[in-house]
């Protein structure tokens, strides 16, 4: 699947890595209904970061179509509330 990390680019990730992904998902979504601003930060950039590493980079040049969209690590809780779905950020 390829993933497009807001600001930064896209990059290749296995459909294996999202169960991962989800848990960091819902835990970032229990932050965001609870309001805690620090946990949503936190949660946010350990899940960036883990779409970084577990995913390979596509050249700055590819322009694929992204099946999914994540948000720059300083986006607001609001800005990232407005991407949510009912699945979270993440789907499944």
């Amino acid at each position: 699947m390829i993933v497009r990390i807001m600001g930064e680019g896209q990059v290749e990730l296995a459909d294996s890595h999202f169960a991962e992904l989800n848990k960091l998902d819902d835990e970032l979504l229990a932050e965001m209904e609870s309001g805690d601003s620090p946990g949503f930060r936190t949660t946010l950039h350990a899940l960036l970061d883990k779409v970084r590493e577990l995913g390979t980079p596509l050249p700055d040049d590819a322009l694929e179509p992204s099946e999914l969209i994540l948000p720059a690590s300083d986006a607001t809780l609001e800005e990232v509330r407005r991407m949510l779905s009912d699945d979270g950020l993440i789907p499944g």
